[in-house]
């Protein structure tokens, strides 16, 4: 039996569910899923954006327990520095760290115009000045990752922390039809190859429709 548990929210408008899964994957945990329904009211809210604080993902393992995205991470690295969630290097760390905070505060105009739907598709979306601030930010932070890392992660070879921190960033790009130059659209495609991605995409897909909220006409 498995050590650990990770609560999880939506797999279709989950993004912190996202995050904290594929850190789980990326680090080789043996972990069971627990889902919270959407009709539990702080999932609602914080599925809705209208909470500050995100509750799901929490991870339960050797009687401890750990929920914020960031501290998940942190505690699989503490706990499994094998697995290489964080870079070797110590300006790699600083950096993969700094990005991954950003992610975690930051690109609220994105989040709020880009919700987060797998099985929706939006070709020629308009993204108002706002959302496209928060965009241009991210494609900067992207290639800068890949011009020093090498790729095709942000960090080298294998997917890292801030990989998994990016990848909801990912999908929505795709849903929205964001349009990338050659290097970003191929870090998307790497993300999106992953077996741990096309695991969650298939587990979104199966999914019964719930957050009529979130399935906004544009």
């Amino acid at each position: 039996m498995a050590k650990a548990a990770l609560t999880i929210a939506s797999k279709n408008y989950g993004s912190w569910s996202l995050r904290g899964w594929l850190l789980c994957k990326f680090a080789g945990l043996d972990f069971t899923e627990q889902m919270v329904g959407s009709d539990d009211p702080s999932t609602r809210a914080e599925l809705l954006l209208l909470s500050p604080s995100f509750l799901v993902p929490c991870l339960t393992h050797d009687g401890i327990k750990v929920w914020d995205t960031l501290a998940i991470a942190e505690y699989l690295h503490e706990i499994m520095p094998e697995a290489g969630l964080l870079p070797k290097s110590r300006a790699a760390r600083a950096h993969c760290r700094s990005i991954c905070g950003e992610m975690h505060s930051g690109f609220t105009n994105m989040r709020s115009a880009l919700p987060m739907n797998l099985k929706a598709h939006h070709p020629g979306f308009k993204v108002w000045a706002g959302a496209q601030a928060d965009i241009d930010r991210i494609v900067s932070i992207w290639r800068e990752c890949l011009a020093s890392g090498k790729g095709p992660f942000l960090f080298g070879k294998k997917p890292s922390m801030a990989d998994a921190m990016f990848a909801p960033v990912v999908t929505r790009f795709i849903t929205y039809d964001v349009k990338l130059d050659s290097d970003c659209a191929a870090y998307c495609k790497a993300i999106m190859a992953l077996a741990p991605m096309q695991e969650w995409l298939e587990g979104a897909q199966a999914e019964p429709d719930e957050m009529v909220e979130l399935d906004v006409e544009f």
